[in-house]
């Protein structure tokens, strides 16, 4: 279904060229973040209302609103792969823009008692939206340039808002995590420049015929095709934060402001996984399936190297952080089963990552501003009966990211795991498989509800005697992603059935 007018693309770019005047308003907080939410909420409501209108069962497209015989054709797909995705990041960047206003007040009085002047209201909901719709205009993306644009319009506010409104060392921090992802970004463009140049189209999306262009990669001379594939997927891995290039993401999400931490991770990280797929996989098939088995060993060691690291953190932010690499180890496993059930479990898992991960560390952040900003686990304990709307709210989190009932994590867990057991029995490494899986599943169980434990359950602790529920503007956002989740969770062969459909396809 191809619309008469591009609305993906105006709803993307409505919002961050409104928000290019934020600075210059003087306007109050308030009325920033009222402002802010009301133009996240139009992306989503645009791809909700879509993916109802063609219940998932048919690619739906903008109109193409750039054509150039070289660079291809710049338009906006959802279908049943990206949508899990773009409802995921309207879902969460909308609600944190609320949560936001409360978290952020908070912290310009911190940064304000440490003499430092903060950057302006305008000026943090002008990166906020930039970031925000920038990824949703990545997810949506049909062409390799056009991926490029909005991956690199996404990172620079990021890199921003660390810098400008992050702890501890943020200016360092922040330029760390711009070498890092500017290191990922530049070999996938290499990869792709060298593709599209070769082949005559940076298309990975066929807007006329609505379909892949499967393997288009394999048009490209031998001696140079491999290494393309690898340079692309290099470039993946390192936005993906998979174990050997994670470096920069425990420090970033850590020292990153709460309400763009819970944003950096999965939204933006998780983007690579789908990239994986969509790109990765579509261009180079052969390839793929090739370094598939490595893939697999790749992901097994990033769930638990991230594993065994969440549960040395006493930092509660760092010790998300960690969790974060360990959950996109499960992502890359569904997508190196190179199954439709593996796959469609992966891009489900974002979809209960970003959930449950916002839950958490938004979690967080209402432990920093209602106790004087503590992160540390050891001071912590015996905060449910004061808190017991906050503790609900971080155990439907953990829930999400370990896949207990009533979680959308529950059901891309086992589409992942099914995926994964066809694969291992194929390699006949079923039992090796099967071994790591469950060191990895024990593992993110323990560091999820050890960690529920030391923050609200067992002796009290100093600060629980101090310890009060926050406002509306806090747990509202809070409680609306939480009512997504379940619902998802009730319903998940809306988004399951015609994903499975559609990588079946796409595979087969």
């Amino acid at each position: 279904m191809i619309l008469e007018t591009p609305y993906m693309f105006l709803s993307v770019v409505v919002p961050m060229v409104i928000s290019l005047i934020f600075p210059f308003l003087d306007l109050g907080k308030k009325a920033f973040a009222t402002i802010s939410t009301v133009l996240l909420l139009i992306p989503l409501a645009v791809v909700s209302w879509l993916s109802y209108v063609s219940g998932l069962s048919e690619p739906v497209l903008d109109p193409v609103f750039f054509a150039h015989p070289t660079l291809g054709n710049f338009t906006m797909l959802l279908d049943s792969i990206s949508a899990p995705l773009a409802i995921s990041i309207g879902l969460v960047t909308s609600m944190i823009s609320w949560y936001s206003l409360k978290y952020m007040d908070h912290r310009f009085e911190e940064m304000e008692e440490e003499g430092h002047k903060p950057a302006s209201w305008g000026v943090y909901y002008m990166l906020y939206i930039l970031f925000s719709a920038a990824m949703m205009g990545t997810v949506l993306s049909t062409n390799l340039i056009e991926f490029y644009i909005f991956l690199e319009i996404s990172l620079l506010p990021s890199f921003l808002l660390i810098a400008f409104y992050g702890y501890g060392k943020r200016e360092r921090i922040a330029l760390l995590y711009l070498i890092w992802t500017h290191v990922g970004a530049l070999a996938f463009l290499v990869g792709t420049l060298i593709l599209g140049l070769n082949v005559g189209t940076f298309d990975y999306f066929n807007p006329i015929k609505a379909v892949a262009n499967l393997g288009l990669g394999n048009a490209l001379p031998e001696a140079i095709r491999f290494p393309v594939f690898i340079a692309i997927l290099i470039g993946l891995f390192v936005k993906m934060a998979v174990f050997g290039v994670h470096i920069w993401l425990p420090y970033a999400h850590a020292e990153a402001p709460t309400p763009v931490s819970a944003l950096l991770s999965p939204n933006l990280i998780g983007i690579a996984a789908y990239a994986m797929i969509r790109i990765a996989y579509v261009l180079f098939p052969a390839d793929f399936q090739a370094l598939a088995p490595y893939m697999l060993g790749l992901a097994l060691l990033t769930i638990i190297y991230g594993g065994l690291m969440a549960l040395a953190q006493d930092d509660f932010k760092r010790f998300l952080a960690y969790s974060s690499v360990s959950q996109m180890g499960y992502l890359l496993m569904g997508i190196a089963s190179v199954t439709a059930l593996g796959m469609a479990g992966a891009i489900l898992h974002y979809a209960a990552h970003a959930v449950g991960k916002a839950l958490l560390f938004a979690t967080a952040g209402v432990l920093i501003t209602q106790l004087h900003g503590l992160r540390s686990l050891s001071k912590m304990g015996g905060l449910a009966p004061k808190m017991p709307l906050t503790a609900s709210l971080a155990l439907i989190g953990f829930m999400h990211i370990t896949g207990v009932p009533p979680s959308l994590g529950l059901w891309s867990e086992v589409l992942i795991l099914a995926g994964v057991a066809n694969f291992a029995v194929k390699m006949n490494q079923f039992v090796l498989v099967t071994l790591f899986l469950l060191i990895g599943i024990g593992l993110s169980t323990a560091y999820s509800f050890i960690t529920m434990r030391r923050i609200f359950f067992g002796k009290p602790s100093e600060a629980a005697e101090h310890a009060q529920e926050a406002g509306g503007n806090l747990l509202i956002p809070m409680i609306v992603i939480a009512a997504v989740g379940l619902i998802l969770f009730l319903v998940p062969q809306l988004l399951v059935d015609p994903m499975v459909k559609a990588l079946a396809g796409l595979l087969g």
